[in-house]
Formats: structure tokens, sequence, C-alpha cells
């Protein structure tokens, strides 16, 4: 891999880093950071209605699983990134091969080339 698609991907992986921090910090200051009287809107300081309670949770259930995928998706950012800073960026971890140009445009974060990430996909079922 050349230095111009080396650096191709490096702004691709960064640009992806800074939208993921960005709906991280999102969820955190309106979804996960809110308690339910500041999320429902409601200055009286009387109960809820435990349908409204049961809403609210799945909302921050469902933000919380927003989050983690989210989270996972920038550790795996974060290590592409390390990987191409040591020189190792396009390269399977399984087998040593190049990992072919057009994957790593669909998935910058790439760990496996096909053939080893198909492998991988059969023998977790």
């Amino acid at each position: 891999m050349n230095k111009k698609d080396l650096e191709h991907f490096e702004k691709r992986l960064m640009e992806e880093r800074a939208r993921l921090l960005e709906e991280l910090a999102h969820v955190e200051k309106d979804v996960i950071g809110q308690n339910p009287k500041d999320s429902s809107g409601d200055l009286s300081a009387y109960t809820y209605h435990m349908a409204d309670l049961g809403t609210d949770a799945m909302e921050r259930e469902k933000a919380f699983l927003f989050a983690s995928a989210e989270g996972r998706l920038l550790y795996h950012i974060n290590e592409a990134l390390r990987r191409l800073f040591k020189n190792e960026y396009g390269n399977c971890e399984s087998c040593g091969q190049a990992i072919s140009r057009e994957r790593l445009d669909v998935v910058p974060h790439a760990r496996l080339c096909i053939k080893c990430k198909e492998k991988e996909e059969k023998a977790g079922q």
C-alpha cells in the first residue's frame, strides 16, 4: 500500500472516529445523563405513570445498546489507526496477506481479508 492510500484511509478513519465520538457525546448528554423528570419535561414533583416510566426505561436501554455498538466500532477504528501508525495496516491479522483495497474502502477498519473473515463467521455459527 502506497503513502497516498495510507493517507486516504487515515483520513477516513479519523473522520469516522470523530463522528462516533460526537454521537457518543450526544447519547451521554441527552439520553443517559438525564433523569426521568428531565426527559419528560414535567415540572411537577408528582410521581410518574408506570407506562411513562416503562417507556423511559426502554428508551434508555436502546440508547445503551446503541452506545455499546458505537463503542465497539470506535475500538475497532482506534485499533485500525494503531495498525496504520505501526505500518501494519492493510494486512490480514490471520494469514498475513494484503487486504484488498475494495474491502478497505467498504470497511476501513477491517483486520481480516475476505477469506479469513468468512472462515471466522462460519466457525462462529
